[in-house]
């Protein structure tokens, strides 16, 4: 009889903690509704420029890196507490992105992902970080 309770009594526990954590499981954020005049945006730096991107790699690890990784995999330390995956830029879907709409992902955001104008205030260098996550291409 001790032994039913004491199965009965992990049993349970253990379906509390399974559903518990199906509850807590991030979610894949749903589509982004972007302005168009975002989407027809085009970068104003020249990509490939290692002094652009030495630019855009400082903001990205300073400002990105904690969400979305070094390598922008989405496996960054600060990205297991958020409700929506951070996603992974090295996909060909990701970078198939415009830059406009990067952009705006980027530095306008919703939801968990902050709006950064404030944070990278010159418009370069919010550029030179969509060309550093260009090069995070698979």
């Amino acid at each position: 009889m001790k032994n039913s309770i004491k199965l009965i009594a992990i049993i349970c526990t253990a379906i509390v903690f399974v559903t518990a954590n199906m509850a807590m499981a991030q979610k894949a954020g749903g589509a982004w509704t972007i302005p168009a005049n975002y989407k027809s945006m085009k970068s104003t730096v020249k990509a490939g420029d290692p002094s652009i991107n030495g630019v855009g790699k400082e903001n990205f690890n300073k400002h990105c890196k904690s969400c979305h990784g070094a390598k922008g995999l989405g496996d960054g330390p600060k990205a297991a507490n958020l409700k929506t995956l951070t996603g992974d830029f090295s996909t060909t879907k990701f970078q198939a992105t415009s830059d406009g709409e990067l952009y705006y992902m980027s530095f306008i955001g919703r939801d968990e992902m902050p709006n950064f104008e404030k944070k990278i205030i010159d418009v370069a260098d919010r550029w030179a970080v969509i060309g550093y996550i260009r090069t995070l291409k698979k």
